[in-house]
């Protein structure tokens, strides 16, 4: 299962209140496969603290100020995987600084898959993914910007290689 689920029959109102470049330092991303989208959403509210910053049928993410963490929930039922984690990451401020550890884990020689420029999780990012010895996605980006929550289209919400399967 791509960390993009398709949109679930919860009727939630899609907002966003902090643009995708509103991040001013490294940010550890986590990203979480839920079967309650509605209970997990009230949970992290709690634990946070704050409202989710994007909020849209099946998925959900929140920044918040007290903590460098970006955490994404995703609705599905049946995770395959066996986990409720999709993936791990960090989130970077800029493409630049997403190039430069781009050449720093390449000259290392870790085998990884680069995605420049690609509509993935509701926004478009600048992103490139290693995977830990025991299979854990690891995802290094930078979001250029959202992608509008109300334009409805026939493609797919991520692209069949954004996300790890």
């Amino acid at each position: 299962m791509a960390c993009c689920s398709p949109p679930s029959s919860t009727s939630t109102t899609p907002t966003m209140a902090v643009p995708a470049t509103a991040v001013d330092s490294p940010k550890v991303h986590v990203h979480l496969h839920v079967r309650d989208m509605a209970a997990s959403v009230n949970f992290y509210r709690l634990l946070f603290g704050t409202e989710p910053v994007k909020l849209l049928p099946g998925y959900a993410k929140f920044l918040p100020t007290w903590g460098p963490v970006n955490l994404a929930l995703s609705q599905n039922d049946a995770d395959e995987r066996g986990s409720v984690v999709s993936h791990l990451g960090v989130q970077l401020s800029s493409p630049a600084e997403v190039q430069r550890h781009l050449a720093r884990v390449s000259a290392a020689g870790l085998p990884m898959r680069v995605e420049i420029g690609v509509d993935c999780c509701h926004a478009n990012a600048d992103k490139f993914w290693v995977i830990d010895p025991a299979g854990v996605d690891w995802e290094i980006y930078c979001l250029n910007y959202d992608l509008d929550p109300l334009v409805r289209s026939t493609e797919p919400v991520c692209t069949t290689t954004c996300c790890p399967a």
